[in-house]
C-alpha cells in the first residue's frame, strides 16, 4: 500500500439528507401499432416536434398517440413498437375531375389516412404532377411528377400509387388534367391480444421505472380481462405496480344505432372486470393534432399526458382555469359521436369508465372522474387514489430491499426490526412533506422474538391518510330576515 504524509483528512460521507431518487412519478410506457423495429422501447421526449416523432416511431398509431401524451404534457415516453397482426384496409378510390386517367391503390396502410390525389399540372406520365394529402386535405406534399410506370410509393404508409393513363391513345397525352381529385381512405393495423400481451411481457425485463402503461387503439372486454390478468403478473411477479390505460372502441354509426344501448353493453362489459389497476377511456372527440391536423380520436393520449405533468395526489380533472387541466376548444373541438351527452357520461361514469364532460358555466372541456375498473366498494376507485398506492409501493420497496441479507442482534428482535423500519418510513416522510398524503402509521408487527428465527421475515404495517377530494358541491341557498 502506498503511504503519504499525515495530514487532516477529509472523508465525505454522501446520503445523509435523504433526498428522494427517481421514483417513476408520470413516466409511461406506450404499446402501439407501428412498422418499426426495435430490440429495446423507443424513448419520446416533450420537446420532440411531431416530425422528429414520426422520424422515431413510423406513420403510425404509435406515434399519433405519443403526440397526443406530448400535447397533454408528457415530457418523457417509453414506446414499444408492434408488428400488429391484423393489416389496414383501404377503401375504393372515388375521382372528382374530367380527365380520363385513373388512380389505383395497393399495399398495407401503417395507420388509419385520410387520403386526397390532387392533380397539380396536366399530362401523362412523366408530364402530369401532382400534391398528396394523407390528413383529409389538411396539408399537401410538394409537387410530384408522375413517374414514367405510373407507379408512386407514398413513403412510410406501406402504399403504392398506381397512375394508369386514358385507354384512348389520343387522349394519354392529358389523361390526367389541373384540378382532378382522387380520394380513398385505410384503416390503421391492429393489434390482437396476443401481440398486447407479447409486448407486456417485455416490460418484466425493462428495468426503467415508470407508472402506467397505455395500450393504443380500440379494444373490448376480451383484451382487458387478459391485460388484467397480465397486469396482476407485472405486479405480484416482477414487483412493477403499474396501472393500465386502454381505449374503448369508438361505437358503430349507423341509422339504427343508439348510443343508449351501447353505454348499455358498455356497463355490463365493466362488471366483469375488477382490478383496481385497469382504466379503459370511453371518451373521444375532434383534436386538433399536435401537426395541426384534425382528427376523430379516443382522449387516451392526452389523459396519458395529464397524468405525466400531474403530481400523483392530484386529479387531472380538476377545474380551476388557472391550473390549466382543461382542453379548449381551439385545440378539443367537441366531444363525440354526435349523441354523447350527460345521459350517456352518467351511465359510462357510474359504471367505472373514464369521461370527459363540458360544464356549463366553464369554457374547456375536461376529464369528468378518473374512474378505474375496481371492485365495488373499493378503496381505490380514482386514478389518484392508485397512483398514491402505487408509488407507496414502489419507494418503500427500494428502502427495504437496502435491508435484504442484514444481520441482527437476537437479544433484542423487536428494537432492532423497528430501526429499520424507521429507514423503511422515509419515502413517506417526503410524500406528507409534498402533500401526497396527509399522514402515515408504521409498525412492526409483534411476536417477532416467535417467528423470526423459523422463517427469518421481518413484518412491517403500513397504513397511511390519503388525501381529501372533492367531487360534488351542495349549495344550501334561501331567503333570510337579515336585521339591521
Amino acid at each position: 500500500m502506498r503511504r503519504m504524509l499525515r495530514d487532516v483528512k477529509t472523508i465525505i460521507s454522501d446520503g445523509l439528507l435523504g433526498f428522494a431518487g427517481a421514483s417513476g412519478d408520470g413516466l409511461s410506457v406506450k404499446i402501439g401499432a407501428s412498422p418499426v423495429t426495435s430490440g429495446t422501447p423507443v424513448v419520446i421526449t416533450g420537446d420532440m416536434v411531431p416530425a422528429k416523432i414520426r422520424e422515431r416511431l413510423g406513420l403510425s398509431p404509435l406515434a399519433d398517440a405519443a403526440m397526443d401524451a406530448v400535447q397533454g404534457g408528457a415530457g418523457r415516453i417509453f414506446c414499444i413498437p408492434v408488428a400488429a397482426t391484423d393489416q389496414g384496409t383501404l377503401s375504393d378510390v372515388v375521382k372528382d375531375g374530367k380527365g380520363e386517367g385513373s388512380l389505383s391503390v395497393t399495399g398495407s396502410p401503417s395507420n388509419a389516412f385520410q387520403v386526397v390525389v390532387q392533380i397539380t399540372a396536366q399530362g401523362g406520365r412523366n408530364t402530369a404532377a401532382f400534391q398528396v394529402s394523407l390528413n383529409g386535405g389538411y396539408s399537401f406534399t410538394d409537387e410530384i411528377t408522375v413517374p414514367v410506370d405510373g407507379a408512386y410509393l407514398l413513403a412510410g404508409t406501406g402504399l403504392t400509387l398506381q397512375f394508369d393513363e386514358a385507354t384512348d391513345t389520343e387522349q394519354q397525352a392529358s389523361s390526367f388534367l389541373v384540378g382532378d381529385q382522387f380520394r380513398f381512405s385505410s384503416t390503421a393495423p391492429a393489434m390482437t391480444n396476443g401481440d398486447v400481451l407479447a409486448a407486456m411481457e417485455q416490460l418484466k425485463r425493462f428495468h426503467q421505472e415508470f407508472e402506467f402503461i397505455h395500450i393504443v387503439g380500440g379494444s373490448s372486454l376480451p383484451l382487458w380481462q387478459a391485460v388484467s390478468e397480465a397486469q396482476k403478473e407485472l405486479m405480484e411477479v416482477s414487483w412493477k405496480p403499474a396501472f393500465v390505460l386502454l381505449e374503448a372502441a369508438l361505437p358503430e354509426d349507423g341509422e339504427n344505432s343508439d348510443l343508449h344501448d351501447w353505454a348499455f353493453q358498455m356497463e355490463a362489459d365493466r362488471k366483469k372486470i375488477r382490478n383496481t389497476d385497469l382504466q379503459v377511456c370511453a371518451a373521444w372527440g375532434r383534436l386538433v393534432r399536435l401537426d395541426g391536423a384534425v382528427q376523430a380520436v379516443n382522449l387516451a393520449g392526452l389523459v396519458s399526458g395529464r397524468y405525466a405533468r400531474t403530481p400523483v395526489q392530484e386529479s387531472i380533472g380538476k377545474t380551476r382555469p388557472e391550473l390549466g387541466y382543461g382542453f379548449p376548444e381551439n385545440q378539443l373541438q367537441e366531444l363525440l359521436p354526435a349523441g354523447y351527452d350527460n345521459a350517456i357520461i352518467e351511465i359510462l361514469d357510474t359504471a367505472g369508465y373514464l369521461t370527459f364532460r363540458k360544464y356549463d358555466g366553464l369554457e374547456d372541456f375536461y376529464v369528468y372522474h378518473t374512474k378505474m375498473m375496481s371492485p365495488e366498494k373499493s378503496d381505490y376507485r380514482y386514478a389518484e387514489d392508485v397512483r398514491v398506492r402505487n408509488k407507496i409501493i414502489r419507494e418503500t420497496r427500494k428502502a427495504a430491499l437496502l435491508f435484504i441479507n442484514d444481520d441482527i442482534d437476537l437479544e433484542d428482535i423487536q428494537g432492532e426490526l423497528e430501526t429499520r423500519a424507521k429507514f423503511i418510513a422515509a419515502p413517506l416522510d417526503r410524500m406528507v412533506e409534498s402533500k401526497e398524503i396527509s399522514a402515515y402509521e408504521i409498525s412492526v408487527l409483534e411476536g417477532h422474538e416467535k417467528t423470526f428465527l423459523e422463517d427469518e421475515t421481518m413484518r412491517v404495517k403500513i397504513r397511511y391518510r390519503s388525501r381529501g377530494y372533492i367531487r360534488e358541491i351542495e349549495i344550501d341557498l334561501g331567503r333570510a330576515s337579515i336585521s339591521a
